[in-house]
């Protein structure tokens, strides 16, 4: 869990828990898509291999992550900055 991520306001949230892999990684990307540079996106996931795959995905896109938060016992929130 990091502390960064929780001064971010997030510009989009999705909701994607009961989702695995890889549809986790292309719904949120789609998502990160339709929005501007250096706006925020959180990913809420409920599949841990997800909570790994996900922000490795975005990094590798260029992204900044922000954070991966764990918010419940099967719950992250995943906080990503689109690349400018």
């Amino acid at each position: 869990m990091t502390q960064e991520s929780k001064t971010w306001t997030a510009d989009r949230v999705v909701e994607l828990k009961n989702e695995v892999c890889p549809f986790t990684f292309i719904k949120s990307k789609l998502a990160i898509e339709d929005m501007a540079p250096g706006q925020v996106l959180q990913v809420v996931v409920s599949h841990a291999p997800a909570a790994e795959n996900v922000p490795r995905s975005f990094e590798n896109e260029g992204h900044a992550v922000l954070g991966v938060d764990q918010t419940g016992e099967h719950e992250w929130t995943i906080t990503v900055r689109k690349k400018d």
